[in-house]
Order: C-alpha cells, then structure tokens, then sequence
C-alpha cells in the first residue's frame, strides 16, 4: 500500500474504533483512562514529532529558497505570493459568507444547542486589533530574538529572519560563506530523512488522534448544530474543489484532477493533524517530488504559505462569526460584515497554523461585535474536526499557490552551490 492509503485507513480505523467505544462505552473511566494514557498519548507523540522539525525545516528551506534566487526574482515571488494570498482569502471568507447570509444555520438551532450557547466556557480572546498600532504590527514581524521567536511559535517573525538571513547569505560569497550554505542544505537533506522516518508512523499516530477525539465525542455533537458544520463543509468544499480547480487549470496551468491526484499524501496528513506547520514538511515533499515544481520556489512558497496563506482558517472564522450572530440574534449590517470579512483575511494571514489557532481571533472578533464569547461552546465541540477539515484546505491552498507562483519561473540553476547534489540523494 502506498503512504497516502495506509493513513487513509489509519483514519477509518480510528475514527470508527472511536465511535464504537463512545456507542458502547460512552463516560466509563477505563475508556478515559485508554484515551488519556495511550492513544492520546500516541497520538500527541507523532504530532510532537512532524512540530518538532518545523522550526529547523522552516529556517533552512526557506534559506536555501533564498540562494537559489536572484534578488529581483525574490521581490517577484514575494509580490505574487502576497497578491495571490490576499485575493483567494478573501474570495474563501466571501463564500462562507454567501452561504451563512443564504442558509442561516444559526436560526434553527434546537433549544439544547442555545441553552448550551448561554453557558459555555469563556475563550481567552486575541487582542483586538484597535489595540495595536499598524506600525507596531510591522515592527512585532522583525524579531529582536530569533531565537526566541523560534521557541515561541512564531513563525512569522521566523520567516522574516530566514527571509534576511537568506539574502545575507546569497551576497556573501566568501569561503566560509558557502561552506555554511552546503551546511545549511545538509540541515535540510537531514530534517527530509527524518520527516521519512516520521511519516512510517503515520497511519498509527492518525488512527490514535481520531480514536481519541470520536471515543470521547462520538457523533452526538455533531448533530446538535449539524447545519453549522453542514454550511462550513460546504464552503470549505467550494473552495477546494472550485476557487483551486480555477486557479491550478488558468494560474497554474495544469490539470486539477492530476493536481489532487499528486497532493494526497499532504492533504491526508494535513487531515489528520489539524497543524499547517506540522504539514509543511510533508507538503514541501509533495511539491518537489510529485508536483515537480522548481524547489527554490517550492520551498519559498511553502514555507511563507504555511504561516499566512490560511484561506481556510479565514473562512471558518467568517463563518463562525456570523453564525453566532445568528444564534444570539445580533444583526451584522452589510458594513459590518466588510470589516468581519477584512479581519478574517488579516487574521487568516496571522494565525498560528496549530490546533484550535483561530478559536482566540474569533472570541476577539466576537467582542468587537458585542456577541456573547460564550457561544464557542457550540463550536469547541465539532471544532477538532472542522480545524482537520480547513486544514486541509490551508495546505492545499499553499500547494496551489506554489503551482500558479511557479509558472514561469526558471528553475533551479545547475551549477547553484545547493544544486550540486547526487539526483538520488536519499533525502529526496
């Protein structure tokens, strides 16, 4: 069986395992006791492990992205990454909008789905973004610690310093410079091999993550506010497979069915972990060896992408937004839902690509509109499936932008210091 098959059935074997045990065991100790001490366990394990290589994957991929180009060519791929980014975000956050305004789940919501709305638990908020000055928003992108940045997450201000690093380096040719850039490539051949060995535990770390998420849930939840999830899978599913089938067949210039076909294995994995940031790795495998796209964009691409290329985040929280709204029967005029649909798109480009990353920006959008926080506790019940759902779409999303960023760009030249590797590297 091929990767993409095994963590496909990893995925039906622990969610109907899951199932059955919340069915025929739902609340007994001895299955909390399974889920907390060995498939959770389990599955935090591989998702610690894919995390784990992120931030030494991040930095030397995207320094290596960095040598490999020209400084015009950066300015180029920076312009029509950030362009692309914008435009297809906003058109995600537009569509989940259309469907909520169209649809209206919130306005069917049975009387157990409302009570629970009036007493959940209170979400600490993301800080509003009235509080921060748009000079101040630039400065926090430029870390004054690196590697401090690195150990809190934060991987914007990450790919800036890559991004600074990487030029740095491409203008210094000395000896010891390029002796530090085939160190710097040998980084990245070493986190790809692991990335390998990591990826052969896959379909055991998948089905432990979804066993413990349906064991302790099951269905039930679902079908309290199952046109919620119904509009939000919908929207999620127009995007995907219309906005990225247009923009793959006239942007990039290849077939969708043949684009999807080459992207399994990061669209299972996206799935499965619910992180952008623990796909990158498997999503810059992808590219260069299925889709074949030159790895100095690849890597470029892929790496700014995962941090803001969120098209499904931007669209879950529009979604989510004025779904509750609906439910407490707050009116959002036109003007007010332009300004919830352009914070999403910033946040969308902000938020952190990990589990649950986008529950704090909502509870901050909520406030802003005087919508009681209290809510969430209607999403926090279906929101590890959903966030595994937009996943998926963020890290096709970055796929799919890499192929429309790369048509036309040269590849990697031949005799680049970094593309003087053996074509059967074992890393590749």
């Amino acid at each position: 069986m091929k990767q993409h098959q095994k963590m496909l059935l990893g995925i039906v074997i622990g969610t109907v395992a899951g199932i059955a045990a919340n069915t025929l065991a739902g609340g007994q100790p001895w299955l909390e006791w399974v889920v907390t001490n060995i498939t959770g366990l389990a599955g935090n394990l591989f998702l610690r492990l894919l995390l784990m290589l992120v931030v030494p994957l991040l930095f030397s991929a995207l320094v290596m992205g960095i040598c490999e180009l020209d400084l015009k060519q950066l300015g180029r791929l920076g312009l029509r990454t950030m362009g692309y980014t914008v435009v297809i975000s906003s058109i995600a956050v537009l569509i989940g909008l259309l469907l909520v305004n169209t649809l209206k789940p919130g306005e069917g919501l049975s009387d157990e789905a409302r009570a629970l709305a009036t007493k959940g638990a209170a979400v600490q908020a993301a800080p509003a973004p009235s509080n921060t000055s748009v000079p101040s928003l630039i400065a926090a992108m430029v870390p004054s610690n690196p590697v401090e940045a690195a150990a809190k997450g934060d991987m914007i201000a990450l790919i800036v310093f890559s991004l600074i690093f990487g030029m740095g380096l491409t203008l210094t040719d000395t000896p010891g410079a390029r002796q530090l850039r085939d160190t710097i490539q040998g980084l990245y051949e070493v986190m790809m091999k692991l990335i390998d060995g990591v990826l052969k535990l896959a379909p055991y770390g998948v089905a432990a993550l979804l066993f413990s998420m349906t064991a302790r849930l099951g269905f039930g939840i679902l079908m309290q506010v199952a046109a919620y999830v119904g509009v939000v899978l919908l929207a999620l599913g127009l995007h995907m497979f219309g906005v990225y089938s247009l923009s793959v067949r006239f942007l990039g210039g290849r077939n969708p069915l043949t684009f999807f076909r080459d992207c399994r294995l990061a669209i299972v994995t996206a799935f499965s972990t619910a992180s952008s940031s623990a796909t990158l790795p498997t999503a810059l495998k992808v590219a260069e060896e299925n889709l074949k796209l030159p790895r100095n964009v690849a890597r470029f691409v892929l790496t700014a992408g995962s941090a803001m290329n969120q098209n499904g985040t931007a669209l879950f929280e529009g979604v989510t937004v004025l779904f509750l709204a609906q439910v407490f029967g707050v009116e959002l005029s036109l003007p007010d839902q332009a300004v919830v649909m352009f914070i999403c798109v910033l946040a969308g480009i902000g938020t952190a690509g990990v589990p649950a990353g986008s529950i704090p920006v909502i509870a901050m959008i909520l406030g802003l509109f005087n919508i009681p926080p209290e809510g969430l506790a209607l999403v926090l019940g279906v929101d590890r499936f959903l966030d595994m759902c937009r996943t998926t779409l963020n890290v096709t999303g970055d796929l799919a932008a890499a192929v429309y960023v790369a048509r036309g760009e040269p590849a990697t030249e031949p005799d680049s210091p970094s593309a003087q590797l053996p074509s059967e590297s074992p890393a590749r």
